[in-house]
């Protein structure tokens, strides 16, 4: 079993150098690339860091639906992230996930 990153204590400036990389979705049934299209701050919260908001552009074609899915980047490792759909992007669909 692969241990997973404790999403608590991320920050802005984990994925930050990590813009523009591959990241591989979990699935139901396949493996999904998701390339990490923008990171941005999202105000304050009780985050140390603060907030933040990862938008990820998948492939073109039927979207998957809002839910939590384990994500894994080689230098980050694994993490269970909950994405959810926000339409077209550039590159094809767009997932966001909000650190708060």
């Amino acid at each position: 079993m692969t241990s997973t990153v404790d999403l608590a204590a991320l920050q802005i400036d984990d994925f930050t150098p990590h813009q523009d990389a591959e990241f591989e979705m979990q699935a139901a049934d396949h493996v999904v690339a998701l390339k990490l299209a923008k990171v941005e701050p999202a105000g304050n919260s009780g985050r140390p860091g603060g907030a933040f908001s990862l938008l990820f552009a998948g492939p073109k074609g039927a979207w998957l639906p809002q839910a939590i899915y384990s994500v894994r980047h080689p230098a980050l490792g694994m993490m269970e992230i909950f994405l959810v759909p926000i339409g077209p992007v550039a590159d094809g669909n767009g997932y966001q996930a909000i650190f708060t």
